[in-house]
Formats: structure tokens, sequence, C-alpha cells
């Protein structure tokens, strides 16, 4: 891993660069161009791209209608905002009619930092993934953003996928991306490290701070969330007999339970989830708020050996 890009600033740049080869393509927003770095998209492309202001509700509604004309449309906002305020249009005016609309959320988990409890978004995955039918993304870096917009292109259907405003390590080693199947980063024996977004950075210094004990910890980025990838869980939790889920979101509803029903009834494991712990966000240094709620390389590694040696 090298230089560090925000998944927020790779969505913008792939948007625009899926403009060039996609005339289908459309972009709405909510007044926050500029955050969510659709505004890149606007400028290549004026007459494709449509700021809803402050309405979200309208911001997905609009977004289901242009689907049923054929076109592509990717809408984004604030995570808090698109999945949370507008939940009742994603329900009921995307997924319920099964429509092809792109909802791509930035700013979310605790790591938004210093615009506190309110703006960040620890519930969207939870919500998210109890729609029917709803595809969930969840990025590790800039580059597999770019794959994810490109493949949300081509797939059909609703797609929420989830981005982050703290810019990220991009990993050195092109991993090849497809919906619905994880990728294995480090192998391991020990215990595997389940992860998805910035967490996935973590988890594999975390997994080096472990080898430093003597453990040897596999690492998976789970990119897809639903529908997860049962096969790679299931094989891994085999091999390593132990399991730690690593999220930047609540633990409930999210990447562990996503896990954990993989693995109820059909693998006997340790098993813990590290996340934010039925608590709010609050406001901060973003590398603060993520050491406040346990999200560093080496909290996570401590909190790894616990649970062998639990």
């Amino acid at each position: 891993m090298s230089e560090k890009i925000a998944t927020r600033e790779a969505y913008g740049n792939a948007l625009a660069e899926l403009g060039q080869v996609n005339d289908k393509v459309v972009v709405l927003d909510a007044d926050l161009a500029g955050a969510t770095k659709t505004g890149i998209f606007k400028k290549a492309f004026p007459h494709r791209f449509f700021d809803m202001g402050i309405a979200e509700a309208d911001l997905v509604a609009t977004a289901a209608g242009m689907s049923t004309m054929g076109l592509i449309p990717f809408a984004s906002t604030f995570a808090m905002f698109g999945a949370g305020r507008a939940y009742e249009q994603v329900r009921n005016s995307v997924a319920y009619p099964k429509f092809n609309v792109k909802l791509c959320m930035s700013h979310a988990g605790v790591s938004v930092g210093e615009d506190g409890g309110s703006h960040q978004c620890i519930e969207d995955l939870a919500l998210m993934r109890v729609i029917p039918g709803m595809t969930v993304i969840v990025p590790a870096d800039a580059s597999e953003t770019r794959k994810a917009v490109f493949a949300l292109a081509e797939m059909q259907g609703p797609a929420y996928l989830r981005l982050a405003r703290l810019a990220s390590p991009v990993f050195e080693e092109d991993y090849p991306f497809e919906i619905g199947k994880a990728n294995v980063l480090r192998e391991g024996t020990d215990v595997v490290l389940f992860a998805c977004g910035l967490m996935v950075s973590e988890s594999l210094a975390a997994a080096e701070l472990l080898r430093g004990n003597g453990v040897s910890a596999a690492v998976v980025n789970v990119h897809t969330l639903k529908p997860i990838d049962a096969e790679c869980v299931t094989r891994y939790a085999k091999q390593c007999g132990a399991v730690v889920t690593v999220e930047e979101h609540s633990v409930i509803g999210g990447l562990g339970d996503a896990v954990a029903d993989v693995l109820m009834g059909n693998v006997a494991c340790k098993f813990r989830k590290i996340g934010v712990q039925d608590r709010f966000g609050q406001s901060g240094k973003a590398a603060d708020v993520l050491r406040e709620y346990g999200l560093t390389a080496d909290q996570i590694a401590a909190e790894t050996l616990a649970s062998l040696k639990g």
C-alpha cells in the first residue's frame, strides 16, 4: 500500500470515466456534489447531471423514474441522508419494483470525524441488507471503488455502494473484483479476519502485528456484504477455526451478522465481531474517533488475541 485516496474521490473519477463509454449513465445529487465528488461528473457531462437540492426523497424517487426510461441513475448524497432520511423511497420506490438504481452514498462510518454522531452513519449496511433484492457493496480502496462502479453499471437491479470521506491506502496489488466474490488478501491458519471498507487496510496491518505474536492471520476482503461469498466465508472459518469480523459500522446488522448468518449451524469456531458497539458516533479527528471505537490496527490485533485466548 502506498498513496492514500478517499473512496468518494475515486467514485467521482470513476463516474466521469464511465460516462465517456456509457451514455445511459446519469448522476443525481442532493446539493453535496463537492463532498460526494459527483461534481467531477457534472463538469464533464453537465446535461446528464441533476442537482435535486436538499430533498433526498425526491433524489431517490427521481432516480427511480429515470431508471424506467432505460437510463442508469447513480444517486448520491451522505449515507445518513440517502440510507436514512430517504429509506422509505429506497425501499418502496426503488427496491420493491426492482428498479435499476445505484445508490452510492458517501461519508459513512465514524471516520467522517468532526461532523459528529448526527452525520456518522453506522446503520446503513444493516438498513440496506434487510431490503429484499438489494446488492450491498463496501469497497476497500480507490481501485476497488472504480471497479465496483463499472460493475454496478453492468448489473441489473438496485444496489447500495458505501463510500468514505477519509483518504485510505491504495493496495499496490491489482486485485480482481466481482460482485459477490470476496478477495483473500493474506493467507493464514490460526484466525481469519473478515473485513470491509476502510477496515481492510487496518486488518492487514493487524495481521502483521499478530505475526509478531506468533499468530498466523488470514485477511479476507468481503467487499460484497449481499450477496455474501458464503463459500469463501465457510472455507476460511473451517481452515482457521477462529473468525473475527471487522467493520466501521454497528456490530448489529452489518458484516459481522452477515458472516454469522453463513456460519451458524454450519461451522463450529470461535467468533468475535469488532465494530461500533451499540453506540452513536461523536465528533473528533477521524484518527481519534477510530481509536475511540477500537478500529485501529493495534486494537484489532489485541482484540483478536483476546478472542483466541478466550
